[in-house]
C-alpha cells in the first residue's frame, strides 16, 4: 500500500512552497502585520491559480479536487503564515458544500471557488461568534451553534473588528438573528473544516521547528553550537516528534474525508487535538530554544506562535475534540459489545 501522496499532489505542493517562499517571506509576514493589511495581490494570485476553489466541485466553479489536496494548500500556507483570507474562506465554503441545500451552494459557491465573494465559519452562542476569522470582509458567514449551523449574508450581520494577538490574520466579532439553516450533514462539513484547520497547524509546527533548528546551529555558548547541549537537543527531538505525530494524524483525516466517511469524525477530531497541542508546544519550544531574543518584537517565530493561539481556539479546543472522541470510542465499543 502506497501512503504518499499522488505526483500531482506532489506538484500541488512543490509549487506552493516556491510561491510562498518568494510571496510570503518573514519580511512580508512582518510588513502585513505591521500595517494590519493583507497583500491582496497575493490573495489574488492564489485565486488565478484555482486553490480557492480547490476542493469545490467543478459544477460550482471549483476544481472538484478532495479534502487531502487542500490540506496540502493549508499546510504550506500555515508554514509560510501567509496573511490572506484564504483558510477561512476554504472552511466557510466546506461548510456550504457539505452542509448547504441545492440552492445555498448554486449561491455562495461560485463566488467562493473564484475567491470573489469569500466566506467564513466560526462558533456561535445565541446568534453571536466571538472571534471569527476575515469576516469583515466576507459575502457569507456561517455560523454553527451546537450541532446546527446558519448561513448569513455579510449584510444581514454585524460585524464588529477585533484586535488580537494575532496581528497576521484579520478577526471580528459578529452577531445576527434569523438566516438560513444548513440542511445537510453538518457534523460532516465540520469535521472537513477541522482537518484543513489541522494542516495549517501543521504548517505552522514545521516551520517552527526549523526555525529553531537552525537557530540552534547558528547560536554559540562558550564556542560552541547551543545545539549540542543536551537540553536544547532534546527540546529540538520533541518539537520533531509533536510535529509529525500531528501530521500523521491529519493525514488520516484528509484520507478519511475523501476515502471513509465512516472514520472521518474520530479522524477530524484526533487530528484537531493532535495539530493543536502541537502548534502550542512547537511554537512555545522554539521561542524557548531562541532564547531572549525568542520574546522580542524583532524576532520573526512569535509571529507563529500567535497565530497557532488563535488556531487552536478556532472550532473547538483540544478538550472539545478529546472528549469527542472519548465518545465515539465509547459508542464503538457498546456497538462491538453489542453485536
Amino acid at each position: 500500500m502506497n501512503f504518499d501522496f499522488t505526483e500531482d499532489q506532489h506538484e500541488i505542493k512543490r509549487t506552493a512552497r516556491e510561491l510562498l517562499a518568494k510571496r510570503s517571506g518573514v519580511e512580508q509576514i512582518r510588513e502585513a502585520a505591521e500595517s494590519e493589511a493583507y497583500d491582496e495581490s497575493l490573495f489574488t494570485e492564489l485565486r488565478e491559480l484555482g486553490w480557492t476553489g480547490i476542493a469545490i466541485d467543478e459544477q460550482y466553479g471549483g476544481a472538484g479536487l478532495g479534502v487531502v489536496e487542500l490540506m496540502i494548500l493549508c499546510e504550506e500556507l500555515g508554514y509560510s503564515l501567509a496573511a490572506s483570507p484564504f483558510l477561512a474562506n476554504a472552511l466557510g465554503g466546506l461548510m456550504i458544500e457539505h452542509a448547504g441545500s441545492d440552492e445555498q451552494r448554486a449561491k455562495w459557491l461560485p463566488g467562493i471557488a473564484s475567491g470573489e465573494a469569500t466566506a467564513t465559519v466560526a462558533f456561535s452562542s445565541g446568534g453571536t461568534a466571538e472571534v471569527v476569522p476575515d469576516a469583515d470582509g466576507a459575502a457569507v458567514i456561517v455560523l454553527i451553534d451546537g450541532e446546527e449551523a446558519t448561513l448569513i449574508a455579510r449584510e444581514d450581520a454585524k460585524v464588529e473588528p477585533l484586535t488580537t494577538i494575532d496581528p497576521t490574520r484579520r478577526y471580528a466579532r459578529v452577531s445576527a438573528s434569523g438566516g438560513e439553516p444548513l440542511p445537510g450533514d453538518v457534523a460532516g462539513a465540520l469535521a472537513r473544516a477541522e482537518v484543513a484547520l489541522s494542516a495549517e497547524m501543521v504548517g505552522i509546527a514545521q516551520r517552527t521547528q526549523e526555525m529553531a533548528i537552525e537557530y540552534a546551529k547558528e547560536r554559540k555558548q562558550f564556542d560552541t553550537p547551543i545545539g549540542a547541549f543536551q537540553a536544547i537537543s532534546h527540546r529540538c527531538a520533541q518539537m520533531l516528534f509533536d510535529t509529525e505525530g500531528a501530521r500523521s494524524a491529519t493525514y488520516f483525516g484528509g484520507w478519511a474525508a475523501d476515502a471513509d466517511e465512516s472514520q472521518l469524525a474520530f479522524a477530524s477530531s484526533i487530528a484537531k487535538a493532535a495539530a493543536s497541542e502541537a502548534a502550542l508546544s512547537v511554537t512555545a519550544s522554539s521561542i524557548q530554544v531562541h532564547g531572549g531574543i525568542g520574546f522580542t518584537w524583532e524576532a520573526d517565530v512569535h509571529w507563529f506562535f500567535k497565530r497557532a493561539q488563535l488556531d487552536v481556539a478556532m472550532l473547538g479546543g483540544t478538550g472539545k475534540q478529546r472528549a469527542r472522541v472519548t465518545q465515539l470510542t465509547a459508542a464503538s465499543l457498546a456497538t462491538a459489545g453489542g453485536a
